[in-house]
C-alpha cells in the first residue's frame, strides 16, 4: 500500500479521534505534521553522473546546479550542427553576392570556343555534302558530318544558357531556399544546445535536498529521479479538518501551530483546504457517516524565519472566533 496514503490515513484518523474526544473548548485544535512539497529531479538523458554539486540536507536556491552528467556525446552533435550552420550561411552569402567575375569570363570563353567549333563543323558538313552530290563520298561520311555539326550546335546552346544564368545572377527562389536552410540548421543547433544544457540538473525551486538517489559514476535511466527536493523556504503544517468544522475553515483563517520541541506556538495561516473528503464516502451517507469525514488542509507558518524540519508532529489551533470578529 502506498506509504503516503497510509500516513494520510493515520493522520486523519488521529485528527478525528482527537477532535471527537477533546473538550468543547479544544474542538478547534487539530493534529498533523510538518511537510514540504516534494519535487523530483529526473534524468532526461541516460549518461553517467560526473559530479554531485550538493549534499543531502543542503539548502539550495532556484537555478542552483545540483548534478552534472557527461556531455561528451552531445558535444559532438553540437559541433556538427554548428558546422552545418556555418556552411548554410556561407552558401547564402555566396548566392547574395552572385557569381564571381572569373566564372563569367570562363563561361564567355567557352561560348566563343563553341562558336568556333560550330563554324568548323558547318564547313565540314558543306564539304561532305558537295562530295556526296558529285558521288565522291559515301552517305556515311555525310551523316557523320551532320551529326558532328548538330552536336556542336547543342554544345553551344548549353554553354550560352549557362552564361545567361551567370549574367542573370541568383533567383529569388534560390535565395529563399538558402535562407530556409540556414533556419533549419540554426534550429537544429538550438535544440542540441538545450540538450547539452539539460545534462546539468538545476533546482527548479528553492528548497532543501532530501535525497540523492545516484552516486557519481552511475548512469540513471531516462525519466528516473536523480534527486528529491523539498520545495519552499519554509515547511507547512498538514492537518485534517473534521466535517463538523469544514464549513468554518477557509483560506486566510488564522491559526496557532504548536510544534513538538518548541515552547511557544507559531503563527500560521490556512493556505488551502481540500474540496474532497480524505476518505471515499459511503454510497449513502448517514449523519453518523458524515461525522467520520475529514478534509486535508495546509497551513503556512508565518511566525518564524528558521526553516523547520519535515515530519515533526504538530497541533494546530484554529482561531475561528477571532477571524469571525
Amino acid at each position: 500500500m502506498n506509504k503516503t496514503f497510509v500516513r494520510s490515513l493515520c493522520l486523519a484518523t488521529i485528527s478525528f479521534a482527537f477532535v471527537a474526544c477533546a473538550p468543547t473548548d479544544e474542538a478547534q485544535r487539530l493534529v498533523g505534521q510538518l511537510e514540504s512539497d516534494r519535487v523530483e529531479i529526473t534524468a532526461e538523458f541516460s549518461e553517467p553522473i560526473l559530479e554531485r554539486m550538493v549534499a543531502e540536507g543542503e539548502q539550495v536556491n532556484i537555478g542552483q546546479l545540483l548534478i552534472r552528467q557527461d556531455t561528451s556525446r552531445v558535444e559532438t552533435r553540437v559541433a556538427e550542427a554548428d558546422a552545418t550552420v556555418k556552411q548554410a550561411r556561407a552558401r547564402l552569402a555566396e548566392l547574395i553576392r552572385g557569381p564571381r567575375k572569373e566564372l563569367i569570363v570562363a563561361a564567355q570563353a567557352n561560348v566563343d570556343g563553341a562558336h568556333t567549333e560550330l563554324e568548323f563543323r558547318e564547313t565540314d558538313l558543306k564539304r561532305a555534302q558537295d562530295l556526296f552530290a558529285r558521288d565522291l563520298a559515301s552517305p556515311e561520311l555525310r551523316d557523320r558530318a551532320q551529326t558532328a555539326r548538330d552536336a556542336a550546335q547543342a554544345n553551344l546552346d548549353n554553354l550560352e544558357a549557362r552564361l545567361d544564368e551567370l549574367l542573370s545572377g541568383t533567383t529569388v527562389e534560390e535565395l529563399r531556399q538558402a535562407e530556409e536552410s540556414v533556419k533549419v540548421a540554426e534550429a537544429r543547433l538550438a535544440a542540441l544546445t538545450i540538450d547539452r544544457d539539460r545534462h546539468s540538473a538545476t533546482a527548479p525551486v528553492a528548497g532543501v535536498i532530501d535525497t540523492l538517489l545516484f552516486e557519481t559514476g552511475e548512469r540513471p535511466g531516462i525519466g528516473q529521479p536523480m534527486a528529491i527536493l523539498l520545495s519552499g523556504e519554509q515547511v507547512y503544517a498538514r492537518v485534517y479538518v473534521p466535517e463538523s468544522l469544514r464549513v468554518l475553515v477557509s483560506p486566510g483563517v488564522s491559526a496557532n501551530v504548536f510544534v513538538d520541541g518548541m515552547d511557544s506556538p507559531i503563527e500560521g495561516v490556512v493556505r488551502w483546504v481540500s474540496s474532497e473528503a480524505a476518505f471515499t464516502p459511503y454510497f449513502a451517507l448517514t449523519e453518523d457517516d458524515r461525522g467520520r469525514l475529514s478534509f486535508a488542509a495546509k497551513i503556512d507558518l508565518v511566525g518564524t524565519d528558521r526553516r523547520l524540519p519535515d515530519g515533526v508532529p504538530v497541533e494546530v489551533e484554529l482561531l475561528l472566533d477571532r477571524d469571525e470578529n
